[in-house]
């Protein structure tokens, strides 16, 4: 097969064409594949090339892991790079959130068959970067998790609208909980396509560039049909930590009232999730559970609108009288991985402090329309 390299300029993304397919690789191993803005950009470049490339006819992506390809996918954004930016006031942590969503729009609606393979840890801007994707495949390794409520962040990179299509009221759980998902779990919640072994991962990328991309239903059958049994296992097969009673419960009007019936519940199941519960900020637990009941009735350009109008208020939360520095998702970022004390001081600390006015303004824009950042996303004409 032909290959041709594609020169990008941060190597923290490699990409080349080889028969027809446009290869990615996250390499930054060591920091998990963190997205950057240069990597954001680095992956829009070559989707944006590729799409108007005749030659090319299905694109698929993976991570490099610390010892070797595969093994990790994304473990997100930069959040380092997002205290250090907010902090700072430096204005290129706007730029990433406009271009990180307008990517994730890119994704969810390209042209040509996307193939991501979710090796390891598939976290925040990871989860953005797959679930737009045609095929999105996950293994034994799988770690998937939206778990931004810890860092006083919401679900973001389209997370309202994936999360709120998964079953009853799962995403609700998701989004707050930030329950972590091994591959079978990730197949159940309607967050991947096919369950295989990682161990497969090596040949079945090396023989993407010999399927007949000419007809691409039948090279994405051919590459998965090995796992279907496992697949439709896995999409049964309900995880240990979920119930119908859970459902009901997180299918509840507010997070108060979620508090309340997960405390009067006497089972072990309800216990660790409000224990999960009570390790976040409950002003963004509020904000995200408004968020994915919102997104739940939006096509996925608004809603990633929305998302841009609430990580501006994220990281400058005027309408609570508090500058950045006192945000709660500086604070979080600072607990979890910057003084690593894992004791973030919420503001407000209890769920019973938090208003409606304080989660509507989350949904205010600061944009008239004309001006929003995104204000070029569109969707297909049903």
């Amino acid at each position: 097969m032909n290959q041709s390299p594609v020169e990008l300029p941060s190597g923290d993304v490699l990409a080349q064409v080889d028969g027809h397919v446009g290869l990615i690789t996250l390499n930054r191993a060591k920091a998990l594949n963190a997205l950057s803005l240069s990597m954001v950009r680095d992956i829009t470049q070559v989707l944006l090339a590729w799409q108007s490339d005749d030659t090319v006819k299905a694109v698929a992506m993976r991570g490099m892991g610390r010892e070797g390809t595969f093994g990790a996918f994304c473990a997100g954004g930069d959040i380092r790079f997002f205290h250090q930016a907010a902090l700072a006031g430096d204005p290129q942590l706007e730029d990433f959130f406009t271009e990180e969503y307008a990517l994730n729009h890119l994704i969810h609606r390209y042209t040509k068959p996307c193939m991501v393979f979710m090796d390891g840890v598939v976290m925040g801007g990871g989860m953005g970067l797959a679930q737009g994707a045609r095929l999105r495949i996950a293994t034994d390794k799988t770690k998937m998790a939206m778990p931004e409520t810890m860092i006083g962040l919401f679900p973001d990179v389209g997370g309202g609208f994936f999360l709120s299509r998964c079953q009853g009221a799962l995403g609700e759980y998701l989004g707050l909980s930030g329950q972590m998902l091994n591959g079978a779990e990730a197949v159940f919640a309607g967050l991947a396509d096919v369950l295989c072994p990682s161990s497969d991962l090596p040949a079945m990328w090396d023989s993407l560039p010999m399927l007949d991309w000419q007809h691409p239903d039948k090279a994405l059958q051919q590459l998965t049909q090995p796992y279907t049994a496992a697949t439709a296992s896995a999409q049964t097969h309900t995880p240990a930590w979920w119930n119908a009673q859970l459902n009901n419960v997180f299918a509840l009007a507010d997070v108060h009232a979620i508090a309340n019936a997960l405390a009067a519940a006497a089972d072990e199941l309800s216990a660790a999730a409000l224990q999960a519960l009570h390790k976040r900020s409950p002003l963004m637990l509020a904000v995200t559970l408004e968020q994915i009941r919102r997104a739940r009735h939006m096509g996925l350009a608004d809603e990633l609108r929305m998302e841009r109008d609430m990580v501006r208020h994220s990281f400058h939360p005027v309408h609570l009288q508090r500058a950045a520095a006192h945000s709660d998702t500086v604070e979080g970022i600072r607990a979890l991985a910057v003084d690593k004390d894992h004791a973030p001081k919420w503001q407000p600390p209890r769920l019973e402090d938090i208003s409606a006015d304080m989660v509507q303004a989350f949904f205010d824009s600061a944009w008239p329309v004309h001006a929003h950042p995104l204000r070029h996303l569109a969707d297909p004409v049903a």
